[in-house]
């Protein structure tokens, strides 16, 4: 498609209906902006995005992704995280040419009503979005972030939301005392934010062991990352020591590998968490698993509790060192894949959602 302006729809319903649309932006109303997207990424975490687009509980209203980005008697937009540009004003305090880091639809273009406006950003305050958890409007202008670094710049998008929760999930652990467990295994263990979440772990010096989960053919590469004490293939789960107390973090809803761990560990499986739904299509299979009861981790809740714990300064501050550290060394675990326009990015959502990205490569879109 040739159109300047152009979006991808996706049918609520059934997320393997989407189509490149053209565009056509609207007049601007008083206190929006329209941006122009210079990049975004497109991971696993965005498929758990479109997963639970309809409400799902998740917000504790009746208010799902698709809702930050379309009404809903439209199509879904699918959120990303990226880079973009002010390309038109007519809000107070934001000007052309500003540039802002944040959550955008999948698009070539976005509007958005700005609200707090000031020297670190601004909150997006469209109505439909006030009631969305804060994390998702917030954009923050470049030259603003205290960790940003121009040689890291494709890595954000790719890495910084996902490293965000896996460290989120590492805190959680160390806030729980580890829930007793001398194992943490980490299904999906290839996946970034289950990198973010071994790095994390990593940086500390008393913790348990960390285990990776992965398929037989992403071994020997994975273990060469040097991110988690050891890696075994999901064929493996079942020669680990059953009496040793253990956790499984589930980056990907494979309900399989859920059951395979729930069944050998037992009662000494001591916490089962839930991060992510990119294996969309698979059998959840959580019916009379024996151990503990499956909980869900939602990192916006979990910000928002450490936010209200430490002071916002203080949260950003260990981010900021936990991301300059990861930074120093993420080059090495991942190759930054860049695609151009809207045919690549309607083709990069579909190879994501086939399930056969290389893990490897960080996808970037620059519409």
């Amino acid at each position: 498609m040739s159109a300047k302006s152009w979006a991808i729809d996706i049918d609520r319903d059934d997320i393997t209906q989407a189509h490149l649309v053209e565009d056509a932006g609207a007049p601007l109303a008083p206190g929006q902006v329209r941006v122009h997207l210079d990049s975004y990424a497109m991971t696993a975490n965005n498929i758990t995005y479109a997963v639970f687009g309809k409400p799902a509980g998740l917000f504790g209203n009746d208010q799902g992704y698709w809702d930050f980005f379309a009404e809903r008697d439209t199509p879904g937009r699918l959120p990303v995280w990226g880079f973009a540009t002010v390309t038109e004003s007519a809000a107070e305090g934001v000007a052309v040419g500003d540039r802002f880091y944040g959550y955008y639809p999948m698009a070539s273009d976005a509007v958005l009503t700005v609200g707090k406006a000031g020297a670190g950003g601004f909150t997006d305050v469209t109505p439909r979005r006030t009631t969305l958890p804060p994390i998702y409007n917030n954009y923050q202008r470049i030259e603003a972030l205290p960790d940003y670094r121009a040689a890291d710049h494709d890595y954000w998008p790719v890495f910084r939301p996902l490293f965000l929760t896996g460290w989120l999930i590492a805190d959680q652990f160390e806030d729980e005392g580890d829930y007793g467990v001398q194992q943490i295994l980490i299904a999906s263990a290839s996946s970034k934010t289950a990198i973010g979440l071994g790095f994390a772990l990593k940086l500390r010096t008393d913790r348990p062991e960390t285990i990776g989960l992965t398929s037989a053919a992403n071994v020997e590469a994975l273990a060469a990352q040097g991110i988690y004490d050891r890696v075994i293939s999901y064929d493996q789960i079942m020669t680990l020591n059953a009496s040793t107390p253990a956790a499984l973090v589930d980056m990907a809803g494979n309900g399989a590998v859920t059951r395979v761990v729930h069944s050998h560990y037992g009662n000494n499986l001591k916490a089962s968490i839930i991060v992510g739904k990119s294996h969309w299509d698979a059998q959840v299979d959580g019916e009379g698993l024996p151990g503990p009861e499956r909980q869900g981790f939602f990192a916006p809740g979990r910000s928002q509790k450490r936010i209200a714990d430490w002071g916002g300064a203080a949260f950003g501050q260990k981010i900021a060192e936990a991301w300059l550290a990861f930074m120093d060394v993420a080059p090495r675990l991942t190759s930054v894949d860049k695609r151009s326009g809207g045919d690549a990015a309607l083709a990069a959502y579909r190879e994501m959602l086939s399930g056969q990205a290389d893990p490897k490569k960080g996808i970037v879109v620059v519409p």
